[in-house]
C-alpha cells in the first residue's frame, strides 16, 4: 500500500473520530434546550424500537423547553412512556396532542458534571485517533519490511502521521473547549 494511501486512511479514521465526538456532544445539555437531547430516545412503536424523531416533530419554542408533536396523536402515550423511561432531567407535561419538556435551570454542580462528561468524550475520541496512528505506523513498518517503502520514506511517513495526530487532537480540544464554554455560561 503506498504511503499516500496509508496517510489518507489514517486521516479518514481521525476525521470519523472527530465527527463522532461532535455527534456525541450534541446530546449533552448546555444552558438551553436542543432537539438532539431527545431525538434518539427509543419508543416502543408497534413492537419495534423507533427513535422519537421518526414518529414525531421536535421543536424548541423557548430556550428551556422542548416541544414534541406526534405525527399520529395515538402515539403520544408511547412517546411519554419512553421519555419517562429514559430518565431525562426534564419533567414532561402532556395535553394529549403534544408533550412539553421543561428543563430545570442548571446548578454549578450540574454544569461541572456536564463539563466532565465532555472531557471523557474527548478522551475517547483521542484514544480512537491514537489507535488510528498506531495502525498507520504498523502499516508503514510492514511496507518498509516488505521493501515497498524506503527507510527514509517510512521515517517521513511516521512524522506525517504524528503531525496528523497532533492536528486532529487539537481539533478535538477546540471542540471540547467550545462546548465547555457553552455549558459554563450562565
Amino acid at each position: 500500500m503506498p504511503l499516500e494511501d496509508i496517510l489518507f486512511d489514517c486521516e479518514e479514521h481521525m476525521e470519523k473520530a472527530v465527527e463522532h465526538l461532535k455527534h456525541e456532544l450534541r446530546s449533552i445539555r448546555t444552558g438551553r434546550a436542543s432537539p438532539a437531547m431527545v431525538e434518539n430516545v427509543r419508543v416502543d412503536y408497534y413492537g419495534a424500537q423507533t427513535e422519537i424523531r421518526s414518529i414525531a416533530a421536535i421543536s424548541v419554542p423557548e430556550n428551556n423547553q422542548i416541544l414534541i408533536k406526534a405525527f399520529n396523536p395515538q402515539d403520544m402515550k408511547a412517546i411519554e412512556r419512553a421519555i419517562n423511561d429514559a430518565k431525562l432531567p426534564m419533567t414532561p407535561h402532556s395535553d394529549g396532542r403534544q408533550l412539553r419538556l421543561m428543563l430545570p435551570p442548571m446548578s454549578q454542580e450540574v454544569r461541572l458534571k456536564m463539563a466532565g462528561q465532555c472531557k471523557a468524550m474527548a478522551e475517547t475520541a483521542k484514544i480512537a485517533m491514537r489507535n488510528a496512528r498506531r495502525d498507520a505506523n504498523k502499516l508503514v513498518e510492514t511496507e518498509e519490511k516488505a521493501g515497498i517503502v524506503t527507510e527514509d520514506d517510512a521515517v517521513r511517513g511516521k512524522e506525517q502521521i504524528q503531525e496528523l495526530t497532533k492536528q486532529y487532537e487539537a481539533k478535538a480540544e477546540q471542540i471540547i473547549d467550545h462546548k465547555r464554554a457553552e455549558i459554563m455560561e450562565i
